[in-house]
């Protein structure tokens, strides 16, 4: 009975990491809202570039993939969410299109071409394995290298933050939610003892923490507060 109790408040808080973790998520997914804002009013995506939406599409789709019953039991809540971020990737991708230039215009598309052809190379693949501990290992660590790549890439905000001694490119907002989805998810892998999803999130979750930190400590010295995120344009 002991046992059964045990095992039910763990489900429970298992499900509670994982609606949390949906819900911060939310805030990464609307966070590039004001920039788009912005590529809208003035009819140009400017000096911003697509290549983030890109990157973070093929993130959700891996994860998504992951998170469903035909690799990795009892992870639905890996699904909802990186479902709901696929679909605001593909928004985001569809607006900077219509306003992109020509050049940056046709090398967004190939490269989205290219994720969807690397997702679909996955996804057929990873099915040709029978062996489903064989497929999840297989899909895990794609997931897993994909996420921790993606929390790995504030690193540059972080060396600009402590160069510049200005925390003018590091919303706080941003990194709150980050710091708030990484610890949830980090909490339900551990509850749900898969390596494939507590170990990025714990990555997540000390990077986000050092963004606060730094955040608070150059608040005050900061000259400027913007608004929207850092995006560099390669494309």
């Amino acid at each position: 009975m002991a046992l059964f109790a045990a095992f039910s408040i763990c489900k429970v808080a298992k499900d509670a990491a994982g609606v949390a973790g949906n819900v911060f998520a939310f805030g990464l997914f609307v966070s590039p809202i004001p920039t788009f804002r912005r590529i809208i009013r003035n009819g140009s995506t400017e000096m911003f570039s697509g290549l983030p939406y890109i990157y973070s599409l093929l993130n959700c789709l891996i994860c998504m993939w992951y998170g469903t019953p035909l690799i990795s039991a009892d992870n639905l809540l890996v699904t909802t969410v990186n479902s709901i971020g696929a679909v605001f990737q593909f928004v985001y991708i569809i607006i900077f299109l219509m306003y992109a230039e020509k050049a940056k215009k046709v090398r967004m598309i190939g490269l989205s071409l290219a994720v969807l052809g690397i997702f679909a190379i996955i996804l057929v693949g990873s099915l040709q394995i029978d062996d489903i501990i064989m497929r999840r290992f297989f899909v895990g660590f794609l997931s897993c290298a994909s996420l921790i790549s993606m929390f790995a890439s504030p690193l540059f905000i972080i060396k600009l933050v402590i160069q510049t001694k200005s925390v003018e490119f590091m919303p706080f907002y941003l990194s709150l939610s980050t710091f708030l989805m990484s610890t949830s998810f980090l909490l339900y892998g551990l509850f749900n003892d898969d390596a494939f999803i507590y170990v990025p999130n714990g990555i997540g979750t000390i990077l986000g923490l050092i963004q606060l930190i730094l955040y608070f400590y150059f608040e005050g010295k900061s000259r400027v507060n913007s608004r929207e995120p850092l995006i560099v344009s390669y494309a």
